[in-house]
């Protein structure tokens, strides 16, 4: 969820859920060690509760960033064994580890030992060359091993040669089976399923053979699907968040962010979504995508956006 899952989406999308865990998107150890470190760790604490991913593989490196979302106030760190991107390949982060266990379980180790916040790690059932069910379990014993109790599993393998990101999150086949078998020979781990969940009705069949279930791009793309999270699977009670009191109860935060110099756009990307399925959701992804640039009033057009939602 690189580029996507920024503070911006974070806020927007914890109004449609209370409950949810909400992920930032993968940031580097070198990113957050050498970069703009500020930008990466900020967040506001309306987000929580909140994981920070990191992608790395150096022990000493993902301890010292551990450290530092614990210290911002995150309540996980996760580390991201699943991103097969040859850009983060080149530096040893993602996909590529699961052919090196024994050094993720090393990583894990040091950043336990760094923080009293969970550990984490999100990983894929395989790579090729090395995406036999016995692999599997030999990545995941010597990383449980190292001290880590939950793992979030991508039921897909990932190729790291001649796809791309998005070919891996479509070509390889979707194995819940595979995830399943883990969650059974695994009993006292947290398991959680990710890959191709789009409905809620999938992700409560799910929840009755796995610990958990994360949404990505679904969440994304249908933001509202979130929206009917905490009474369909926290078993909360009470009115559910309607599309416009959604985009009503942004305005705050969207006045907050221009009167800082931001721009609209930065957070009305995250919210193209919110119309989906109805219409004038065309209308509505035009007047915050592409009107917004020609206008010296983006507020006016926030409001006439959201008009387009009464009644949804």
């Amino acid at each position: 969820m690189m580029d996507w899952t920024d503070r911006h989406c974070r806020y927007f999308m914890r109004l449609l859920s209370r409950n949810a865990l909400l992920y930032t998107e993968m940031v580097t150890t070198g990113a957050l060690l050498h970069g703009d470190r500020e930008r990466f760790l900020r967040h506001d604490v309306a987000e929580y509760p909140l994981a920070l991913q990191l992608g790395g593989s150096v022990p000493d490196e993902l301890a010292a960033c551990a450290r530092l979302a614990e210290e911002a106030g995150y309540q996980e760190v996760n580390l991201n064994v699943g991103c097969p991107s040859d850009r983060v390949q080149n530096n040893m982060i993602g996909a590529c580890l699961m052919a090196h266990p024994g050094r993720v379980a090393e990583c894990v180790k040091a950043m336990q030992d760094a923080v009293s916040i969970p550990v984490t790690v999100k990983h894929r059932i395989g790579i090729n060359g090395r995406d036999s069910y016995a692999e599997l379990c030999d990545f995941v014993g010597q990383v449980s091993a190292a001290g880590c109790r939950s793992f979030t599993v991508h039921a897909r393998i990932a190729i790291l040669e001649g796809l791309s990101p998005k070919e891996n999150r479509e070509v390889p086949p979707l194995r819940y089976d595979v995830a399943a078998q883990l969650k059974q020979d695994f009993p006292a781990l947290e398991i959680i399923l990710n890959g191709g969940i789009k409905t809620l009705e999938e992700c409560q069949r799910h929840l009755q053979t796995f610990d958990g279930v994360m949404l990505g791009r679904e969440a994304y793309h249908n933001p509202y699907l979130l929206a009917q999270v905490d009474t369909q699977l926290f078993g909360e009670h009470g009115a559910v968040l309607s599309r416009l009191d959604a985009m009503q109860a942004m305005r705050p935060y969207i006045e907050a962010h221009l009167a800082d110099g931001g721009s609209l756009h930065h957070i009305t990307r995250h919210m193209l979504g919110l119309a989906q399925g109805f219409k004038g959701a065309r209308r509505f992804r035009q007047l915050l995508s592409v009107d917004i640039h020609k206008t010296d009033n983006p507020l006016d057009l926030f409001d006439q956006a959201a008009q387009l939602l009464q009644g949804h």
